[in-house]
């Protein structure tokens, strides 16, 4: 790849038009105009001291520690006051994770009574993530107390139960045996195993549909084959038998478990969080 071995402000401005947008330019810094370690450019090389203390204490951090300061673009991100939800997107290597955490760091010392969840669907980088922000933290250690890292299935499995629920999952193999018992028990269809379990996770089961009208009328996005009202009725008798086997062994699946924690956030007057940071 041509990036690989490019500047990394060039890399991301090929990467940019790519993908549609526009660069955005830089304002050069003529010596006779201002410092050019002013420009943006040169916060991604250049880690500027103002004091001796500021220069010891970086020469005694471990290099891991480095690799978690932000360039300028990044710093206006982390600290921006946003009215509602914000989504940070970028290609691979331009620094969302980093950005996530100093975000979430921000949050808990802009607001010294917040709790903050710092989260990710992948628990390998939830770990990693963990083990960054201790770096970042390392001299402030009372921050941690209000900063969670956990990925979302942890997360959400322990709101679960703290509600005094019993977590029980099923299993891949259960659902599929479920799912193949409940299409023989109905007659008169031509739906392949895998078809049956897509439908089912892709659309039952990720939008909680739990009547015949919701299902009928639920929009099937991206999913390639149409069916008609009457097919539809044949899947949910096949689908109302799969939820009557699981209510019957008291199992639930991962969206239930999520569906039944957001739905008693959104009634509590006491959420576990006040800040959310997902990755």
């Amino acid at each position: 790849m041509a990036e690989d071995h490019l500047p990394a402000e060039a890399a991301e401005a090929l990467l940019e038009i790519a993908t549609g947008g526009t660069p955005a330019v830089s304002v050069r810094v003529s010596p006779d105009i201002g410092n050019p370690f002013d420009h943006p450019d040169a916060g991604r090389r250049f880690r500027l001291m103002t004091n001796r203390e500021e220069l010891e204490l970086a020469l005694e951090s471990p290099w891991e520690k480095w690799t978690i300061f932000l360039h300028p673009d990044q710093r206006d991100l982390v600290q921006k006051d946003f009215s509602g939800p914000a989504r940070v997107s970028g290609s691979a290597g331009t620094g969302k994770t980093v950005v996530a955490l100093h975000r979430a760091v921000h949050l808990a010392r802009s607001h010294p009574d917040a709790r903050i969840l710092l989260t990710s669907f992948s628990k390998p980088l939830a770990n990693a993530l963990q083990m960054k922000l201790r770096l970042l933290i390392s001299h402030m250690p009372r921050l941690a107390e209000r900063l969670e890292v956990a990925d979302m299935h942890t997360i959400g499995r322990r709101l679960y139960e703290a509600q005094g629920l019993k977590e029980n999952l099923v299993s891949k193999e259960q659902l599929q045996a479920f799912i193949t018992e409940a299409g023989q028990s109905v007659p008169d269809h031509a739906f392949s195993q895998r078809f049956l379990l897509s439908e089912w996770q892709d659309v039952v089961d990720a939008w909680q549909l739990t009547t015949w009208e919701a299902y009928r009328n639920v929009r099937r996005l991206g999913r390639k084959t149409r069916l008609p009202e009457q097919q539809r009725q044949k899947l949910w008798e096949i689908f109302s038998c799969v939820r009557s086997m699981m209510q019957k062994h008291q199992l639930i699946t991962i969206s239930e478990m999520f569906g039944h924690v957001a739905q008693k956030l959104q009634q509590s007057d006491h959420p576990p969080f006040d800040y959310y940071c997902c990755r």
